[in-house]
């Protein structure tokens, strides 16, 4: 007898696969809207810092991807997995991933993003894109909302803290100020009740505890350059802050709102500030993104299995 089949669509924000792709990538985040010369020089030059030519960004999804299709078909060997990329801002769109499974003669699937923590403009927007998709293509869609305080997700967010630590000198271990980051978003959030920030809070302090962290805070980071305010503080204010008001001379990032290497961290951690930290004489080091750790994959595996 045939096994089952259930489709998986991995969601995720996107990035261009190469230098060429980045116009029309930031066009798409906005909304048609091409990009000054100004802002798409920026942008390049951000992309170029960190790739050098060489563009690995898509192929840490394509890995992730890869991971918990293995994952999904170990721990639930009843069933067979297809998982399906479908990203927000580049090729495969959402849409696009859930067209391929109906093509594929997939009837049930479920679809989660590669983020931990739910908000209606995030999360929330990738859901009701590939419902519609789903709707119109007859292929029956639940959805993960978040996982940000599933055990193994907090476990291999601590072990990454521990490991971390060992790179400050012993006598400063002590004295290290861990900040937890996550992608900003606007502050209207806050008027919508949305569970975005105190599931970060929820998150940090879980890490926190289990790491044995006694002196941690919370900061966002990479907001977007709108005329709307966008959620604070900044990281970059909040190293210049503890720096001034505290003397904090080591700091641990923990970037809990990001699961693999991309722009975000690559450059707004490892150059920015990192270049801030350098500025005001400080230790900074941050903690390696989740990637395929299996812990990681297991999470989402988990999760997954819910819904069959």
């Amino acid at each position: 007898m045939a096994k089952r089949t259930m489709g998986v669509l991995v969601m995720s924000y996107g990035t261009p696969e190469s230098m060429d792709q980045i116009e029309a990538y930031y066009t798409h985040i906005r909304r048609g809207n091409a990009p000054s010369p100004e802002q798409l020089q920026e942008l390049t030059e951000r992309y170029e810092a960190i790739v050098g030519g060489f563009f690995p960004l898509r192929e840490n999804t394509n890995k992730q991807v890869a991971a918990l299709e293995e994952t999904l078909n170990r721990e639930h060997p009843d069933l067979t997995f297809r998982c399906y990329q479908g990203l927000k801002h580049a090729s495969p769109f959402i849409e696009d991933g859930v067209h391929q499974m109906a093509e594929d003669g997939i009837q049930e699937a479920i679809g989660v993003v590669l983020a931990p923590h739910y908000s209606i403009m995030s999360v929330g927007g990738y859901i009701k894109r590939a419902q519609e998709a789903a709707a119109a293509a007859n292929v029956n869609m639940q959805f993960v909302k978040h996982y940000h305080l599933h055990p193994l997700l907090i476990q291999a967010l601590s072990d990454r803290v521990k490991r971390a630590m060992a790179r400050f000198a012993e006598p400063d271990r002590s004295r290290v100020r861990v900040i937890f980051t996550a992608h900003s978003l606007p502050a209207q959030i806050l008027q919508m009740n949305d569970p975005y920030p105190d599931q970060m809070m929820e998150t940090s302090k879980a890490v926190a505890d289990q790491a044995g962290v006694v002196s941690w805070q919370f900061a966002w980071q990479s907001a977007g350059r709108t005329a709307t305010p966008w959620l604070g503080p900044d990281i970059l204010d909040v190293l210049e802050t503890i720096h001034e008001e505290e003397q904090v001379k080591h700091v641990l990032i923990c970037p809990i709102g990001f699961v693999s290497d991309h722009l975000e961290i690559l450059y707004d951690i490892d150059i920015e500030c990192q270049g801030k930290a350098k500025e005001l004489g400080m230790q900074l080091e941050r903690t390696e993104s989740l990637g395929t750790d299996p812990l990681y994959m297991r999470t989402l595996s988990d999760v997954i299995g819910q819904f069959v």
